[in-house]
């Protein structure tokens, strides 16, 4: 399914993100958002893609789609195909927003939800219309970049409407996984908080520091995670034998009192300062939006070596990054003949005015 103009409700890191993904796909995005300062931070994350996206494609970018700021969630979703709404994670606001999408969106509209832990069966609740059309369409920061999105159908979610999504965000350089089965938090984020509920303990703990922890991550597991997951990885950890050696000797481990993940520790107001102390430390010598680029350079500079690999078809995230691409500078050539008109006719003017500036002492 190709779409033609989408909204974005809410436009926060996520949402920003989401905008800019569109935008830069030649896609039109009409956003709302009643934070008096959305426009500047929409723009912040617009300048950080646009960055990204030159580096990704250094010979032009496609021509980017009309950002429009409606007044009403009513003007932004009005004729819009795809609406992703990514308002804060309180599931009364949930149904204000998702209820007014579905008494104004087209009815054919799909409509994805970012959240990162609520069931779409809990917010289908407050859409009278066609709840049916509702799916959870989880990304993962940066939106503009990283390619995964989770997507989750509710109860009452059609499975055409899940079929669409995935075409929906596939058409726009994106990995959509279904999960099979309605959870609260899906996969993705299961997994990261419990990581971090044991980064916590360890840091609290004071076994090691913020940064210790994170140079752990990234030093080591991290960039395996990068281009395989935990199960092929451990896989390859078995040796000839595979998976099956690998459980037989790592199994036990299971039972032993390695984790605290059934366990949290208290939130107060002594761990956060512990944490948050730490983390200037690690990284108060930069600013956020230099973080930004960094982390922005690292993943285009790795999708780019992972692109590479597989005889030049990539690998992973790799072997996307090269589709995507290719269909970005697809669209960018798009740009070539109005671009060439504009020369012609230039070279045309050029070619008139040459009697007058064969003149000398002449000035025009």
């Amino acid at each position: 399914m190709t779409i033609s103009k989408a909204a974005c409700i809410g436009g926060g890191v996520i949402g920003a993100g989401w905008v800019a993904r569109l935008l830069l796909n030649g896609i039109d995005v009409a956003i709302y958002d009643p934070d008096p300062e959305a426009k500047r931070k929409v723009g912040e994350v617009m300048k950080g893609a646009r960055r990204a996206y030159k580096k990704m494609l250094p010979n032009g970018l496609p021509k980017e789609g009309r950002l429009t700021f409606a007044r009403t969630i009513a003007d932004a979703v009005a004729d819009a195909d795809f609406i992703q709404e990514s308002v804060p994670e309180r599931l009364d606001l949930k149904h204000r927003v998702l209820a007014e999408i579905d008494l104004h969106a087209p009815a054919n509209s799909i409509v994805g939800s970012s959240t990162s832990g609520i069931k779409p069966t809990d917010m289908q609740v407050a859409m009278k219309k066609h709840p049916e059309r509702l799916v959870v369409g989880h990304p993962f920061n940066p939106v503009y970049l990283l390619p995964l999105v989770e997507i989750v159908g509710g109860e009452q979610t059609f499975p055409e409407a899940i079929e669409v999504a995935k075409e929906i965000y596939a058409s726009i350089g994106m990995k959509p996984v279904v999960i099979r089965k309605e959870i609260e938090a899906f996969v993705g984020d299961r997994l990261l908080e419990a990581a971090w509920r044991e980064a916590l303990w360890l840091v609290k703990d004071g076994i090691c520091s913020v940064e210790e922890l994170d140079d752990i991550m990234r030093y080591s597991f991290g960039i395996r995670w990068a281009q395989m997951g935990m199960f092929q990885v451990y896989r390859v950890a078995g040796g000839e034998a595979g998976m099956r050696h690998f459980m037989a000797q790592f199994g036990p481990c299971l039972k032993w009192p390695w984790t605290k993940l059934m366990d949290v520790p208290e939130f107060n107001d002594e761990l956060v300062d512990l944490i948050a102390t730490q983390s200037d430390e690690q990284s108060g010598k930069w600013s956020i939006r230099e973080l930004e680029k960094i982390r922005d350079d690292n993943l285009v500079a790795i999708m780019e070596a992972l692109s590479r690999q597989n005889k030049g078809r990539g690998w992973g995230a790799g072997e996307l990054y090269n589709g995507y691409t290719k269909q970005l500078s697809g669209l960018a050539a798009k740009k070539a003949p109005a671009l060439k008109s504009k020369a012609q006719k230039s070279a045309a003017t050029a070619k008139a005015a040459k009697p007058v500036k064969a003149v000398k002492g002449k000035k025009r």
